[in-house]
């Protein structure tokens, strides 16, 4: 009798251990499904729209800036050195000199409204292309008419 009981009083007895494997596997479905996601958000960029309330960023130093015109002509804009217009290789050259020069230079693209979107984005290339990491938009302020 004691054995038959003993046996019964084992089959009984509650284990206190946790099953982590469903955990493991939920936790490699989810990291995996964001290493998929994580790429996909950072495809954006920033701009700012022609007109905007937008305050100005405040530059110890005068930055570069790219004008595009409204017929796809770029104008450059140094320190220390007056408007030039220039073409894309122009463009590229000296923006990476001088950014070389002055890694902490500020960049900024200043479009016309009526130039043409691609316009200004490959100056945005360009400029990348040039070794520039951070390129702002310049937008007008907005008035009370608009």
């Amino acid at each position: 009798m004691t054995a038959s009981f003993s046996r019964r009083h084992r089959k009984r007895k509650l284990k206190s251990e946790i099953n982590v494997v469903p955990y493991i596997d939920v936790m490699l479905v989810l990291l995996i499904i964001f290493m998929i996601t994580a790429p996909l958000l950072n495809l954006g960029v920033d701009i700012d729209l022609p007109k905007s309330d937008a305050k100005a960023v405040e530059n110890r130093k005068e930055p570069i800036v790219v004008t595009v015109a409204a017929d796809g002509r770029y104008t450059l804009k140094m320190q220390d050195v007056g408007r030039e217009t220039v073409d894309a290789a122009e463009l590229a050259t000296k923006v990476r000199a001088f950014v070389e020069a002055n890694p902490d230079t500020g960049v900024f693209v200043a479009g016309d409204s009526a130039a043409s979107y691609e316009t200004v984005y490959q100056a945005m290339v360009l400029l990348q292309q040039a070794g520039v990491e951070r390129v702002g938009l310049m937008s007008a302020p907005k008035t009370q008419g608009n």
